[in-house]
């Protein structure tokens, strides 16, 4: 039986368009479920919106639209991500809008209720709306929210509470045995060392007057609303029907080994703490591994709708191409520290890597099939040369390479095991320099004849080969160096260019001085 792959990206906020800082996790998520998929296993990818926040209240509030309005508005444009970052997602649920989303979380509720971990107190604290979270005055950086730089509001009021602090030592175990995975190191030693410092009980509704009267109410309690990370948190399972305990969430959560969240440094406590612990509670399975990827910024700042620093993923694809931009996401961000984006830094990427690397290759390859060919791919049944071994073990050793990587969450590396092929391919032309070949075979030789379709063959084969492995990658790159490898009616097809080089913007120039 095939094996089974659930992943799952956050679901964010809808106060505000998609940015290329979430982008980059769904194209992650988009990756690995791809790779999972060519592999032959099930895979579900599930991904969504956050809709019952504060934030989206406020947010309407800010334009004179209904809250309803607007995060249907922009969770539409979250959803439309699909068709130009090419994601192949099999699930989108929204929090507001999916009947299956508020039966789970009661059901959610009420067992963790039913297992003693739920009471009611009054509380104060320190609350940062963009986090949706209550802060310590020791985790504040000069009295403002680490993350938005904004100065949390005082919150005085009765809230509903979680028994957090009865999970510490589990979630401690489980952690550092590896039962419940966290990757990158860095990131599993943070979730550590927070636990170890001492877990306090979790305020888990709000009330409905402050909550405005948006979101979900607390069973049996309707002057309360369920925490919004509550409520968002529990949308990996009521996607699944666990409200009915259906055959979904048996087959894709309790039986399967391997349930895998996504996200980003910011929410790792709520994923790695919070999360598992309701789950114990719960009496339910945890997720088997958590992913998490730094921070893209712009210079220097961190890419964020609410601080205002944001590019368009949409626009940005419009501009350059979707594989340019998923491409740059996946070759240049780190497995660990933040990424800087600029449009340079995206031009130089997609001219290097795409256009004078990969296109170039393809062309040339191409190119020499029909010139030296007349576009038929020769029919060798000897081995290759000697002198490609190099590039034959680049082909054979990049699907257990890429494998490797990226079950260690690690892009980079998965995608310079592609490189290497085109390094490998390019190098190789070099050195056989197919047009002295096909030269000597115009002057009689034949052993020039049969090195140049051992040449021809290696290359086209290599090509081959690449369209498979980048296919994880950039699917429709993929799809487009597959066509011009394949035979039709006996022949390539015409070559065509895959990746025009972008010409870099000129420089502003800084207004003139007057002396």
């Amino acid at each position: 039986m095939p094996a089974r792959f659930y992943v799952t990206t956050t679901i964010p906020y809808v106060n505000a368009r998609p940015h290329l800082g979430f982008a980059l996790e769904l194209v992650q998520a988009d990756v690995l479920a791809r790779h999972r998929r060519q592999r032959g296993d099930q895979v579900r990818f599930l991904s969504g919106t956050d809709d019952n926040s504060l934030k989206n209240v406020l947010a309407a509030d800010a334009e004179g639209l209904p809250t309803q309005e607007l995060v249907d508005r922009n969770a539409a444009a979250f959803e439309a991500l699909r068709q130009p970052l090419a994601l192949s997602p099999d699930d989108f649920i929204r929090t507001s809008r999916d009947p299956r989303h508020r039966p789970g979380v009661e059901r959610l509720w009420r067992a963790c209720a039913a297992a003693g971990d739920l009471y009611r107190k009054h509380y104060q604290g320190l609350y940062c709306v963009g986090c949706e979270q209550f802060y310590n005055a020791a985790e504040l950086r000069d009295g403002r929210c680490p993350e938005h730089g904004t100065p949390p509001q005082l919150v005085t009021e009765q809230n509903w509470f979680f028994r957090l602090s009865r999970y510490q030592g589990q979630l401690h175990d489980l952690i550092d045995g590896g039962q419940l995975r966290i990757e990158p190191a860095v990131r599993r030693n943070e979730v550590l060392s927070f636990i170890a410092a001492g877990l306090h009980d979790l305020s888990i509704s709000r009330s409905h007057t402050r909550a405005r009267g948006w979101g979900i109410p607390v069973p049996e309690d309707p002057d309360q609303v369920v925490y919004v990370w509550w409520d968002a948190l529990g949308n990996y399972v009521t996607a699944l029907d666990y409200a009915n305990h259906g055959p979904d969430y048996q087959h894709w959560w309790v039986d399967n080994p391997s349930r895998v969240h996504l996200l980003g440094k910011g929410v790792l406590r709520f994923h790695a703490v919070y999360w598992p612990a309701m789950l114990l509670s719960a009496g339910e399975p945890l997720p088997t591994d958590i992913f998490v990827h730094d921070y893209l910024t712009v210079g220097g700042k961190k890419i964020s709708k609410s601080a205002g620093v944001a590019i368009d993923p949409v626009e940005l694809v419009a501009q350059f191409g979707t594989d340019p931009v998923r491409w740059w996401l996946l070759r240049d961000v780190p497995r660990v520290g933040d990424a800087d984006f600029t449009i340079d830094r995206l031009i130089a990427r997609t001219n290097s890597d795409l256009a004078d690397g990969l296109g170039n290759l393809i062309n040339r390859v191409t190119t020499m099939v029909h010139r030296y060919r007349d576009g038929k791919l020769p029919d060798c049944a000897a081995p290759p040369a000697a002198d490609a071994h190099r590039l034959t073990t680049a082909c054979q050793q990049a699907p257990d390479l890429i494998a490797a990587a990226l079950d260690a969450f690690d892009f980079r590396t998965a995608t310079a095991a592609v490189w290497a092929i085109v390094d490998e391919a390019n190098r190789y032309v070099e050195h056989v320099r197919p047009w002295y070949l096909a030269r000597a075979e115009r002057d009689g030789d034949s052993r020039a004849a049969t090195d140049l379709d051992s040449a021809l063959d290696v290359l086209v084969r290599s090509c081959q080969t690449l369209a498979e492995q980048i296919r994880r990658f950039l699917p429709d790159t993929a799809d487009r160096i597959a066509a011009q490898c394949t035979p039709s009616v006996g022949r390539l097809p015409t070559p065509q260019p895959l990746f025009p080089r972008i010409a870099t913007p000129e420089p502003r120039r800084s207004p003139a001085r007057c002396s």
